[in-house]
């Protein structure tokens, strides 16, 4: 049954990647891979390359993550306490959208399915990965113990 998980963890981490380098390489107005509206005009060229340039670092970590949720898929035993961190850490982005205060956009279709991944999906996903990694643990000495339920 870990080939399903692990399947699950490959095209989140794939997603997760796509939207890091959406935003990272195209900063602030983004590549358009989610859509090419313009909702931008600059008003300060430098503050707006200052902040671009923070947006893209940003993205650069949400690559990371994805990254490490692809390499989580093959060495899921070894990796467990890294992909339960990294569904916290979305987890939390997705109570920091709370911050907005504006339920009209909390709630629309453009927010809503990722606010919806972020605080119920992936709490899920982090459950699935330590039920189905927690069977086994080991010891500094290679010992196994068998935990039982």
């Amino acid at each position: 049954m870990h080939y399903v998980l692990r399947t699950v963890l490959t095209l989140t981490g794939c997603v997760i990647v796509w939207l890091g380098l959406n935003v990272g390489l195209g900063g602030i107005q983004t590549l358009g891979w989610q859509g090419a509206d313009p909702f931008l005009n600059v008003a300060d060229a430098e503050v707006f390359a200052v902040r671009d340039n923070h947006i893209r670092f940003i993205a650069g970590v949400w690559v990371s993550v994805g990254l490490l949720m692809i390499v989580g898929a093959l060495l899921l035993e070894q990796m467990r306490s890294v992909l339960l961190c990294l569904v916290a850490m979305v987890f939390v982005g997705g109570l920091m959208r709370l911050s907005s205060g504006d339920a009209g956009l909390l709630f629309s279709m453009e927010i809503a399915p990722s606010l919806l991944a972020e605080l119920a999906l992936f709490p899920l996903l982090g459950l699935w990965i330590f039920i189905a990694t927690g069977k086994r643990q080991r010891l500094d000495t290679g010992t196994v113990l068998e935990l039982r339920s």
